[in-house]
């Protein structure tokens, strides 16, 4: 689209496109009242705006205004004869894809400033459909995750999954730093469970931590972080997921492994001696002269060795009860 309404100039541009594009389709609007039509109608799509900024019903920054409003994403690309070039500046920070000048124009300049802005505008609109799917993750993510100033490991942002697990309004985050998050170690230690200290101190390996909820809740957290650029300076996205069930569904395991170990280790020692003792007798009994006073000899004897047992078998018995698996929550 060229909205312009000199004939001369619209002319010359014309014959500009004509001598670079094959076949140039272009659409004219001589006022701002006529932009808005070709707009309202909305049955085509334009590769660029070329934009007079002296129109009879609008002029100057308001027509750049209205006009950047109706085009979207389509690229702008200002024509002008005043060489005011810090109105040339401030276009460009409205949105502006380019500002040229009459005088100075080429059909190589408009060729290229066409080219270069259409192609501009394709790399803002990625850059903008990725900082939505970043948005998206991070927002949608059901694992806690925040962005860090790497400087002074203050808040940047959360999403609603750190929000709901950690307690904390985004408003009370955003004025906090992460080590307002990592549980006090002395706090921690006075747990029966945290007195191993080489095990649950503040970073017990390299990317687990013990953080502190709002309510006071310990937890385990693994940590996983890459470093980003997060509106023009070095940021820390960080995955916080909690792993205290996990932990301590293992730590109960490694117990219960070394009940059991103990167990066997007495059903193959310690039961083997009064075992033992009790075929001996019988094997004494089936040897040696039935009389009397041997029979009531080995009888006391076997009755002792299968009291042993007995008590052996009891104990055994009483460690086995207590070893009771709980069921670990998993997705």
């Amino acid at each position: 689209m060229v909205v312009e309404d000199n004939p001369g100039d619209l002319l010359l541009i014309e014959d500009f496109f004509f001598e670079k594009i094959a076949f140039p389709h272009i659409e004219v609007a001589k006022s701002f009242y006529e932009v808005k039509q070709l707009f309202e109608q909305g049955d085509k799509a334009y590769d660029a705006i070329f934009l007079d900024l002296s129109l009879p019903d609008k002029s100057g920054e308001d027509l750049l205004e209205e006009v950047l409003f109706l085009a979207g994403n389509t690229p702008v690309i200002v024509l002008t004869g005043y060489t005011d070039i810090g109105f040339g500046i401030k276009s460009l920070s409205m949105g502006v894809s380019d500002y040229l000048l009459k005088d100075e124009l080429t059909a190589i300049s408009l060729y290229k400033s066409l080219v270069y802005s259409i192609e501009r505008k394709e790399i803002t609109n990625d850059l903008k459909e990725s900082e939505k799917r970043y948005k998206e993750l991070f927002h949608l993510s059901p694992e806690p995750m925040w962005l860090l100033d790497t400087q002074t490991g203050a808040f940047l942002d959360v999403n609603q999954a750190a929000i709901k697990h950690y307690g904390y309004s985004k408003e009370a985050f955003l004025k906090m730093t992460v080590d307002d998050i990592i549980a006090d170690e002395d706090d921690v230690l006075l747990t029966e469970e945290g007195r191993d200290k080489k095990k649950y101190g503040k970073r017990f390996s390299g990317n687990i931590l013990l953080h502190e909820k709002k309510s006071g809740e310990v937890i385990k957290v693994e940590i996983r972080s890459n470093v980003i650029q997060y509106q023009g300076r070095k940021a820390e996205i960080v995955l916080a997921n909690d792993i205290t069930e996990r932990l301590n569904y293992i730590s109960e395991v490694e117990e219960k492994n070394e009940r059991l170990q103990e167990i066997a280790w007495i059903q193959s020692h310690v039961v083997r001696a009064p075992l033992a003792r009790l075929m001996g007798l019988v094997y004494a009994i089936n040897e040696s002269p039935h009389d009397e006073e041997n029979k009531n000899k080995f009888y006391q004897l076997i009755l002792k060795s299968a009291d042993e047992l007995d008590d052996i078998i009891r104990g055994i018995a009483e460690k086995a009860d207590k070893i009771s698996f709980k069921k670990e929550e998993s997705n």
